[in-house]
């Protein structure tokens, strides 16, 4: 004999959770605190701010978690409309990504400060010392403890303000991802070469007036100088601007390179080899070059090798020439990287090195 059962009982109805809230069932609230907002809680002499004014500062807060995450928003938007490629370009992309992300970082800890400040209740609280090894009533005190601040934050009673909180947090937890995009391209063989080739001309930096040799003639002068078609381009003039100087013969030393100089014209990189300072202070009695920033001193009678500061290594030397109007030209790039020092420095000067062999 079959008994008949009845599977069409009604099932009881399990309270949903809220992110960051204990599980469910029982008294979770050691305050015996009502399930709305609209009404005052008291519990041992502490009273949770009026409901009218709580109400309006959740308004103000989830407004501001709303101001966070459209801020959010932008600065993800910023980084993909606004790329980098001169310094035009690279400052507008630094203004609207650090404006976006102060603002949503300013606005979510604004969120937060008038949740607690006009929101949950104030009172001094004093924890006294007890041993390390926890016994069970303290847990359960902690447990307790736990569920009252639960309650006392309204996480659960203030739905609007908690949904924007979680909207707010959302995207600022991409942005470590997006902006892993800076993390390449790499920068290949580029940090080795300038855009100065072979038949270019020696422009005047400022007046941009290309330089006849026979014009430059009064030993120790010396000018700054930078590539033809190049001269505003402060992209390439970081890495390939020059000194210019007029020796005497006999003044010149075994560390220039007499086949890259003419009538006793040297040109060296103005980019230090120590942190890339402009390296622009000559003394025309001792034949130094100095580097303001952090005082590296090179000779430049004699290849500008470094005579003082922390600089490691003498400024490149350009190989010149004349082209057939008497301007003065370049006859091929550095070889080797100039400013300063980097990791792939040494595979490029040896590789330099035996072209020059």
């Amino acid at each position: 004999m079959t008994e008949n059962i009845d599977t069409n009982l009604p099932e009881e109805r399990v309270p949903r959770r809220v992110i960051g809230t204990p599980p469910p069932g029982g008294d979770s609230s050691s305050l015996g605190a009502p399930a709305s907002a609209e009404e005052p809680i008291v519990h041992e002499g502490v009273k949770f701010p009026d409901p009218v004014k709580a109400r309006k500062a959740e308004k103000v807060a989830a407004l501001l978690f709303l101001v966070a995450f459209l801020a959010g928003i932008a600065f993800i938007v910023s980084y993909v409309a606004f790329q980098v490629g001169d310094i035009d370009r690279t400052q507008t992309s630094n203004l609207a990504l650090g404006s976006s992300l102060a603002i949503a970082l300013l606005a979510l800890a604004a969120g937060l400060v008038v949740w607690a400040r006009q929101l949950m209740p104030k009172y001094a609280l004093v924890q006294e010392r007890h041993p390390m090894a926890s016994r069970a009533e303290v847990r359960e005190e902690v447990e307790k403890t736990f569920l009252q601040g639960a309650e006392e934050s309204g996480f659960l009673r203030h739905k609007l303000m908690r949904r924007t909180l979680l909207l707010a947090a959302a995207p600022l937890g991409l942005l470590p991802l997006v902006m892993l995009k800076d993390l390449g391209p790499l920068p290949g063989t580029s940090l080795r070469h300038t855009v100065w080739k072979k038949g270019m001309r020696l422009m005047v930096e400022g007046t941009n007036q290309p330089i006849r040799a026979a014009d430059f003639n009064s030993p120790g002068g010396i000018l700054s100088v930078v590539p033809q078609g190049h001269e505003n381009d402060l992209n390439a003039l970081a890495k390939a601007t020059l000194i210019l100087i007029k020796f005497r013969p006999e003044e010149l030393k075994s560390g220039v390179n007499l086949n890259w100089t003419h009538d006793s014209i040297v040109a060296y990189s103005k980019i230090c080899t120590h942190v890339g300072c402009p390296a622009a202070l000559y003394e025309q009695t001792t034949h130094h070059i100095l580097c303001p920033c952090h005082q590296s001193t090179f000779d430049a009678a004699d290849g500008a090798k470094v005579v003082f500061g922390p600089a490691a290594r003498p400024l490149p030397q350009l190989p010149i020439g004349v082209d057939s109007e008497g301007y003065l030209i370049a006859q091929s790039d550095f070889n080797v990287p100039v400013g300063p020092s980097f990791w792939e420095r040494g595979d490029a000067e040896a590789e330099a090195r035996g072209q020059k062999a």
